[in-house]
């Protein structure tokens, strides 16, 4: 049975994806926290050095003496993960790891180039795999619970026009993640996975694309708070919202013709992301 976490005071957090986003909303909520130490990798130098400083700031003023430690990682690079997992081992072990880093390239697949198709499934699905088989050992010894969050998404069961490799990213990903945490399981490991799938959220990253019908487009603050939750306690599973589980059913029930048109039509799904803008790569 999986030892619910009441939070991560004293521990080790590694967040990628760090200095935006929801990334740095993680951050923030280790640091509140009270962990030991928190780790940011971000590919982005300029962007990570302004969310360390602001993490340090607000490590003092909350009076926790937690430890900041940015990395500028290239997470879609196997061999700098490798390294930079080198560097976070030497000076411990991480008892949290969050994969959040994550891209979407939102437009029909016929005007994809094979650097899009690349870039995109290996920071979503590939990166999440390679990172976390530098520190699962590691992460495996002792019996101090430990968690692994994988953030994939609501379109790894739902197909949408103009999301097609990054659905098949994120399928990717919760295939392999779940899997994961049913080996783990198995072998009655200290460590519990967590697979996180949203619906569009309101950063940077899904900008213009509008909300299914029933549905609304979600606050970070909605996905990470929920996520957190789930992270500490290990459920194995998180759909946000609800409502998208009503879908995920649908499409796993109904003929593929009655789910198009119920889809298109009465959801308005097929449409989400015809207005897609995107944060610029």
């Amino acid at each position: 049975m999986t030892t619910t976490l009441e939070s991560v005071r004293g521990l080790t957090v590694l967040i990628t994806g760090a200095a935006l986003g929801m990334g740095k909303i993680y951050a923030h909520k280790a640091v509140l926290e009270g962990a030991k130490r928190v780790i940011l990798w971000d590919v982005n130098a300029e962007n990570l050095e302004q969310a360390a400083t602001e993490l340090r700031t607000l490590a003092a003023d909350s009076t926790n003496e937690t430890v900041i430690e940015p990395q500028v990682v290239d997470v879609s690079q196997a061999s700098v993960v490798v390294l930079a997992a080198q560097e976070v081992l030497a000076n411990g072990t991480p008892d949290i790891l969050i994969n959040n880093a994550g891209i979407v390239r939102g437009k029909p697949f016929a005007e994809h180039t094979h650097q899009d198709i690349d870039l995109t499934m290996n920071i979503n699905a590939s990166a999440p795999m390679h990172i976390t088989l530098e520190f699962l050992a590691a992460m495996s010894e002792g019996t101090q619970p430990r968690r692994i969050m994988n953030i994939a998404s609501a379109a790894a069961f739902v197909s949408n026009p103009r999301m097609s490799v990054y659905a098949a990213s994120k399928a990717a990903a919760l295939g392999w993640s779940d899997t994961l945490r049913l080996e783990l399981q198995a072998e009655r490991s200290n460590i519990a996975v967590t697979t996180i799938c949203p619906f569009y959220t309101t950063t940077g990253m899904f900008d213009g694309a509008k909300p299914a019908r029933l549905t609304k487009l979600l606050s970070p603050e909605q996905v990470t708070d929920a996520a957190w939750k789930a992270m500490l306690k290990g459920t194995p599973i998180l759909v946000i919202p609800k409502m998208t589980n009503a879908a995920r059913a649908l499409r796993g029930t109904l003929p593929t013709a009655a789910w198009d048109y119920l889809a298109e039509n009465a959801f308005g799904v097929y449409s989400t992301m015809k207005a897609f803008k995107g944060r610029t790569p």
